[in-house]
């Protein structure tokens, strides 16, 4: 009996490890995220923007709060033995959910995100929550993460974020895939497409041979100069000019348009950014 004793103990302690791994484990679908996008963001009958439903997140705030305390469970040590897409999966999921959150403690009295302030209340400065085991802020995560020279190199994070306001692509109704280099890669880049043809954002000006880009590419146009490959294995842009001659079937619509893009035979400007929130009842 007491031999029988000692091996059911000794059993448990093997299981042990194996327990915590297992509770350790993350979710690199990041599906209790994409359970709060595909309830509450309205995307528009192009499916090129979307709208927060701000108020049914509100209403699941507890759902919130749970995906927001699995993502500062991970530590520093578990987030580096991580491959890079998941990595890279993990951070833009996070800022953008808690972007969301910091909107909800001023939420519905806020028509912008600039509403917190310069100073006090800063929204992408204050370190309002804690990642990989310290305090952080939102700038922390894309401007000293994502974007640190040599780390990512890619510009689509720009697609990847979403800073709660009109003039910034669409926060889409799927999280960030980090199950797969290949999905993320792939839904990174139906990103960039989609927020291009998005005519009230980037266009081709046929009157004035222009064309006319959102403001992000001129406030981060050295993301769009790096060249090479992005971690991906993306081919990055040589310059703004390139996006237009990359993409021009998704600024233009006449082929004539189209070629003048294609030559960089084209004059370059930047629209006007609306910072209004991105609030469904708008």
């Amino acid at each position: 009996m007491r031999r029988r004793h000692l091996l059911v103990a000794a059993g448990a302690l093997l299981a042990a490890p194996a327990a915590r791994a297992q509770t350790s484990r993350f979710d690199h679908a990041h599906g209790a995220w994409e359970v709060l996008l595909a309830r509450h963001v309205k995307l528009a009958p192009d499916q090129r923007s979307s709208r927060v439903d701000y108020a049914g997140l509100a209403a699941d705030r507890a759902a919130l709060a749970a995906y927001l305390a699995a993502l500062s469970a991970v530590g520093a040590a578990q987030y580096a033995g991580w491959a890079p897409h998941e990595q890279y999966a993990f951070l833009a999921n996070a800022y953008n959910a808690y972007t969301v959150e910091k909107i909800l403690t001023r939420w519905p009295k806020l028509g912008s995100i600039r509403d917190f302030g310069k100073v006090i209340g800063n929204p992408w400065k204050d370190r309002f929550f804690t990642l990989l085991g310290k305090s952080q802020h939102l700038d922390g995560v894309e401007h000293e993460t994502m974007r640190a020279p040599g780390v990512f190199n890619d510009p689509r994070v720009h697609v990847a974020v979403n800073c709660a306001s009109v003039g910034c692509p669409l926060l889409d109704r799927r999280a960030l895939a980090g199950t797969s280099a290949g999905a993320l890669d792939a839904q990174l880049t139906d990103l960039m497409q989609r927020f291009l043809a998005d005519r009230t954002r980037n266009r081709f000006n046929p009157q004035t041979r222009t064309l006319e880009l959102s403001r992000i590419f001129d406030w981060y146009a050295d993301d769009f100069r790096l060249g090479g490959k992005s971690f991906l294995g993306h081919a990055g842009y040589a310059s703004v000019t390139e996006v237009g001659r990359r993409h021009a079937d998704l600024l233009a619509d006449a082929e004539a348009d189209r070629a003048l893009l294609r030559g960089g035979e084209v004059k370059l400007a930047f629209l006007e950014y609306d910072w209004a929130l991105n609030d469904a009842r708008r």
